[in-house]
């Protein structure tokens, strides 16, 4: 019982975090416009113009998303062992191409690299770093018996987890107990298809902690609750649709099996017994391995959660987000960097402090069972610091709209008559790169582009103008093309890559990478044409 007030006690936090703070943001919102106009002036005056950026200059960043699409599939030893370096290698020359470019103040440049950094990628991995830490010390204990009700059940239940815990926290947090509940069964490789669509991505839809091309877009200004008020109707149709498609597959594959019914006193292996990681993209074929748990659990485990005072601190994590909006006001620490609002400062903070407090209160035991090692988010901060680095050009070439090199982009998304956005091109483009890139600096690029000249502006400016009624469509197409198709391909976001090492490290065998495709080529894309049709048309 106290693990379950516990997690009574988070949703009464929750709540009584979100609606007194909800209710008062409306109204700072335009006085948070009318700020970011007034600071407008500052902002330009030290950063680069886009419009005279070669298109040459976006190479860099190329480069580092082509490196983590292949190498871990061609090179995955080298990958392994020196990913850190290649992110290195192109944040330094993405760096060096601004810095030496004649027609760039170098003060500039710093500025525009200061800008990205702290206001862009700290908060960034601060927020992957603390969700990562707390739902690692959730652990579901019991003996679940695997059966399609049950399955559906669960990846029910972790879809809606993945919108509050994040994509990441969430896979972390099921995955296991989905695979465990699953041993007797033959086929499973289905399972963990389905489990990587719906949990591993499409789950993340509904708030700013779900994925993190949505929490980009909240420190862009983007409401808390946008979401959740302009995306349910996608996330639900594509959802309920994936839901009843694996329901009818997974009753088909367990009528092939020999034994139809799990026996009801076979000893269940743990799914942590020798876990190693291979998470997100950026992960490689080479695996880490775990410190050894504990003891087997035994068959008649009885149900319950581990760790449950996670789930409050997870609410404190939702309601640090919540309330440090309220905080208005900059510190500004030199002329020639950006001021970083208190805002980001007190969440952060607040964050960091959750993550530490989450790992006191755990026990290390939990923590083992569980799999959990720090390698995964230490890849995923490595790499995502190249990223961010060598995505300023590009960033500022689409912030220029028309006038800068990649016009022909802003073009093709847009009505060459009327120079209005269509919709479905930006849902198919920016998922179409979310697939095999990276979803998060995806969603950025074309958030900018649909904002156009408004890009220019500091963060807040630009997102009332993404949440202005003729804007909603667009913002919801280059959203759920974000979010959604990750799902197409091992490397489309970050939990993905993750997900398949447990599974394989448990004996499942998982589709190679092509393998994976044409089940996504085959369940996916048909889903996301109607959903065009449904919603982007």
């Amino acid at each position: 019982m106290r693990t379950w007030s516990l997690v009574a006690l988070a949703l009464g936090l929750i709540v009584a975090f979100a609606c007194p703070l909800l209710a008062s943001a409306a109204p700072a919102a335009g006085a948070d416009a009318a700020k970011a106009a007034a600071d407008h002036a500052a902002h330009a005056h030290h950063g680069v113009d886009g419009s005279i950026i070669p298109l040459w200059m976006v190479i860099p960043f190329l480069g580092i998303l082509l490196s983590i699409a292949v190498m871990p599939l061609v090179i995955p030893h080298f990958w392994h062992h020196h990913f850190g370096k290649v992110s290195a290698f192109w944040a330094v020359v993405g760096a060096a191409l601004m810095f030496f470019f004649p027609d760039f103040k170098s003060s500039d440049v710093f500025y525009e690299l200061a800008h990205v950094m702290l206001l862009d990628y700290v908060p960034f991995v601060i927020l992957l770093l603390g969700l990562f830490t707390i739902a690692g010390g959730i652990r579901i204990k019991g003996t679940l018996r695997g059966s399609p009700k049950l399955n559906t059940f669960m990846l029910i239940i972790g879809w809606f987890l993945a919108s509050f815990m994040g994509t990441t926290g969430a896979s972390m947090l099921m995955i296991r107990p989905m695979i465990q509940a699953n041993a007797w069964r033959e086929r499973k490789a289905h399972l963990i298809i389905f489990f990587i669509f719906l949990v591993s991505n499409m789950g993340g839809a509904l708030t700013p902690l779900g994925d993190p091309p949505l929490f980009l877009g909240f420190l862009r200004g983007v409401d808390f609750t946008w979401p959740l008020e302009h995306l349910h109707k996608e996330a639900l149709v594509g959802t309920g649709i994936l839901l009843v498609l694996f329901f009818i597959l997974d009753t088909i594959m367990l009528s092939k099996e020999k034994t139809k019914t799990p026996p009801a006193d076979a000893p269940v292996q743990p799914v942590t017994a020798t876990i190693k990681t291979r998470h997100t993209k950026v992960l490689s074929k080479d695996a880490i391995a775990a410190p050894a748990p504990s003891p087997v659990a035994p068959a008649n485990e009885k149900f319950g959660i581990e760790g449950g005072i996670n789930f409050v601190l997870l609410a404190l994590l939702i309601g640090a987000i919540l309330g440090s909006v309220q905080v208005k006001g900059d510190l500004h620490l030199s002329d020639g960097l950006p001021g970083i609002p208190y805002t980001n400062l007190i969440r952060d903070a607040a964050i960091l402090v959750l993550a530490i407090v989450s790992l006191k209160v755990t026990s290390k035991e939990s923590r083992r069972l569980n799999g959990f090692t720090w390698a995964p988010i230490q890849e995923v901060a490595k790499l995502f610091a190249g990223i961010f680095i060598c995505m300023v050009p590009a960033l500022k070439i689409l912030g220029a709209g028309t006038h800068g090199q990649l016009a022909d982009v802003i073009q093709a998304v847009s009505d060459p008559v009327t120079g209005d956005p269509v919709n479905w091109r930006y849902f198919w483009l920016t998922g179409a790169l979310s697939s095999f890139l990276d979803n998060a600096p995806t969603y950025l690029v074309f958030f900018n582009t649909a904002a156009g000249e408004h890009a220019l502006l500091p963060a807040p400016a630009a997102a009332q103008f993404m949440m202005g009624e003729k804007m909603v469509p667009t913002l919801a197409a280059i959203s759920c093309g974000a979010v959604f198709m990750g799902a197409n391909t091992y490397i489309g976001n970050a939990p993905n890559f993750m997900v398949k090492a447990i599974a394989e490290e448990s004996g499942i065998k998982m589709p190679s990478f092509f393998g994976y495709m044409a089940w996504s080529v085959l369940i996916l894309i048909p889903v996301f044409i109607l959903l065009t049709f449904l919603f982007f048309v």
